[in-house]
């Protein structure tokens, strides 16, 4: 199975992938599932022992299949995936498949896998819902050109910034960085010992900005105030990681005052997601159909929480190379849909940081 065998709800996805229904997302996931526990090590092994019937899983809307999904028990436990990762590759499968390692930033890294195609599709929703929501398409022109720095890990995150700034027409900078257990640095040890260990990266930064006319910058909480002297030319800024919070934003707003701020939520099983601020809350949207987040909580069976409540992250990846249902070490709220999207999201995610 390829992605253009799904030529029916990917051709809607490819016309407008913010008007995805969740009826095209249910008609979507059973194809997979129905594709994957007949093809993938894992999934045939399940298959095996729990025989999943997906006529009774697929029964009701989608919150109803997720958790049906959850109570079923089809949950992969992270150290599992983290250590059999192979055994999600589908069998003799023949896309362009690409092996990628998590950040580490958190936890030990994982590693998971994306079919290039992917990629294209990953990049179709965040131009169509940066476009929608921030305006970039009517900020970058042939007339005014984006110029973009961008630090993060190498992997996936490297492909998808450089194809979103090719989009715009645009050129990059990117600088790699070691992320492997900072975010327990940065709590236990401060910003200091964080720029210290990624004195290269310092480095580098001001060299580029001191020399170029960057416009645009990609980066983590922390590292933003690598840019606050060159404040007046920043244009537009998209952040990921820990640390979104409003009275973070509140303070880049005043450190960055002309400045677009952009939330996202990055994953290393799908990129990135684009976040919404809302009064004072992040609000962030999968890419339906390939990625569907509920919180949720356990009192002797998996509920999705109701709008408003937080819960555990529940969450489905769901491509024709790779399928995972799990739940995270996180926590989130449950938002509903909010303009331009279809569907529900989740906000204000908090992670506990792993030694």
């Amino acid at each position: 199975m390829r992605y253009a065998e799904f030529d029916g709800v990917l051709g809607k996805f490819q016309n407008n992938p913010l008007d995805i229904k969740n009826s095209d997302t249910l008609e979507y996931l059973r194809e997979v599932f129905s594709f994957h526990l007949h093809n993938s090590p894992y999934w045939m092994g399940l298959n095996e022992r729990l025989t999943p019937d997906l006529d009774e899983i697929f029964q009701g809307d989608l919150k109803e299949v997720f958790e049906n999904l959850l109570n079923t028990g089809l949950m992969v436990h992270e150290e599992y995936l983290r250590t059999h990762w192979l055994e999600f590759v589908p069998g003799n499968y023949r896309g362009h498949v690409r092996f990628y390692q998590s950040s580490g930033t958190t936890r030990e890294r994982a590693i998971g896998h994306w079919d290039g195609e992917y990629l294209h599709y990953l990049h179709t929703y965040l131009r169509a819902a940066l476009d929608s929501i921030y305006g970039l398409n009517r900020i970058y022109t042939e007339e005014h050109q984006m110029r973009t720095l961008a630090h993060g890990p190498y992997g996936w995150y490297q492909d998808e910034i450089s194809e979103l700034v090719w989009s715009y027409g645009g050129v990059l900078y990117f600088i790699g960085m070691e992320t492997d257990g900072i975010k327990k640095v940065l709590a236990e040890r401060g910003i200091g010992e964080v720029l210290r260990l990624l004195d290269p990266l310092v480095k580098y930064t001001h060299r580029v900005m001191e020399a170029d006319r960057i416009n645009t910058v990609r980066s983590a909480p922390p590292l933003m105030t690598l840019f606050e002297p060159y404040w007046e030319n920043i244009e537009t800024a998209i952040i990921s990681g820990v640390g979104i919070d409003y009275s973070f934003f509140k303070y880049l707003s005043e450190k960055f005052s002309e400045t677009k701020l952009i939330p996202m939520y990055g994953y290393y099983g799908f990129g990135d997601l684009v976040g919404i601020m809302h009064a004072k809350s992040f609000w962030y949207y999968p890419n339906y159909p390939f990625t569907v987040v509920f919180p949720v909580r356990n009192d002797g069976g998996y509920d999705v929480v109701e709008y408003g409540e937080r819960g555990q992250v529940g969450m489905l990846i769901a491509r024709p190379e790779l399928l995972i249902v799990k739940l995270e070490d996180e926590t989130a709220v449950r938002t509903p849909p909010q303009r331009p999207f279809r569907w529900d999201g989740f906000g204000d995610p908090e992670r506990r940081v792993v030694g």
